[in-house]
């Protein structure tokens, strides 16, 4: 018997805001946050997302939506899942939750993209010191290719994926983000090496109320004051998953991701048609509304069999990213190398991110002279 088509558990209209969306939309992480539909395992089901940004971006040839941007809205979500098994019987603290991609792709009828650099003193970036203004790139699709007016004469295949791939945490995980963030923001930039090369700030973003969406719960209900209040933004990938932004997590990977609370309460947006190893303009994949077809298994008490905790908690632990077999083939390319001394001749230690930093930058010169 042929597979059933993919059930449809979260719709989008591109042309509503994410807050008028037929099924409740969220920007935070936080246990309260209530499912929006229940997901047997073995199911297969498919999630429409709008773009990161909620359609704040637009099609056109102004940087402006890019330097105003409000980062507060960051990031806009489907769901949460509740995943449960053939009996009912909801995944449970402890369990492991294997999600596999098995389709995806940009909403038809909204096939385009963007790629921006963010002002400095609105984001800043990977190499805001050397880009501190405010750019973007339009990019269309035409099936696995994309290309744009802003960068003539590039076509190229993309791989395409979720950047956002997560489960909820609990009360007391989400205590630990809370205050590890709040410390590291309490601590002078200027007492941080890396500080010295990397201009980006704020060095981490707490719970606000302000632009908060939480699903199902009303705004300026008690409720929705306190959970606000609390909530983790969506910008670091932490324990649960978040903000992987994994180039190669598109068809036939799995996401193994630990379950913090009742249902797992999975989530996942910020599509991105393409990225390469990493986004070194902080709005660095090609960013675009999507779906995608999941199908999921509960592992039942699969964190401690398969995941070591790396640091004070069984709580400290991270996922496990099994890639897919789809990837563009390319026969030729260039490797630039990166050494751990920065721009103004001083050698740093190993430091990976100053190394990667002069990578990145040598790339950019090559192709500022020679062209692509």
């Amino acid at each position: 018997m042929a597979p059933l088509t993919p059930r449809l558990v979260v719709p989008i209209d591109v042309k509503k805001k994410p807050w008028e969306q037929k099924v409740h939309l969220h920007n935070r992480w936080h246990p309260d946050i209530p499912p929006v539909a229940d997901v047997t395992e073995g199911e297969l089901f498919r999630v429409e997302m709008v773009d990161w940004t909620g359609g704040r971006v637009r099609d056109d040839d102004s940087a402006d939506d890019i330097k105003f941007l409000d980062l507060t809205i960051t990031h806009y979500l489907s769901g949460p899942f509740r995943i449960v098994d053939a009996e009912g019987v909801p995944a449970s603290p402890g369990d492991l939750l294997a999600v596999e991609i098995c389709n995806l792709g940009p909403l038809p009828g909204d096939e385009w993209g963007y790629t921006g650099i963010f002002e400095r003193e609105n984001g800043g970036g990977f190499l805001t010191d050397h880009f501190p203004s405010a750019r973007k790139a339009i990019w269309y699709f035409e099936g696995i290719y994309a290309y744009s007016p802003q960068i003539p004469g590039v076509r190229f295949p993309g791989l395409t994926h979720p950047g956002i791939v997560g489960t909820a945490p609990s009360v007391e995980l989400l205590n630990i983000w809370n205050e590890r963030e709040r410390k590291l923001i309490e601590t002078s930039h200027e007492s941080l090496k890396l500080c010295e090369v990397l201009h980006q700030r704020p060095l981490a973003n707490l719970p606000t109320s302000e632009n908060c969406l939480l699903g199902k719960i009303q705004e300026g209900t008690a409720e929705w004051q306190k959970i606000a209040n609390e909530a983790a933004r969506t910008i670091p990938g932490r324990e649960n998953g978040g903000n992987c932004d994994i180039k190669n997590l598109s068809r036939g990977s799995i996401v193994y991701l630990p379950v913090f609370v009742d249902g797992a309460n999975l989530s996942t947006g910020d599509m991105h048609f393409s990225q390469g190893d990493g986004e070194v303009s902080f709005c660095g994949a090609i960013e675009m509304s999507g779906f995608l077809e999941l199908k999921c298994e509960i592992i039942r008490g699969g964190m401690k069999e398969y995941l070591t905790p790396v640091g004070p908690t069984a709580l400290h632990v991270n996922p496990i990213f099994e890639i897919g077999p789809v990837e563009p083939r390319f026969s030729e390319w260039l490797v630039f190398e990166g050494i751990s001394v920065d721009e103004s001749g001083k050698q740093h230690f190993l430091d990976a991110s100053v190394a990667y930093k002069r990578a990145v930058l040598n790339a950019i010169e090559y192709l500022s002279r020679f062209g692509y």
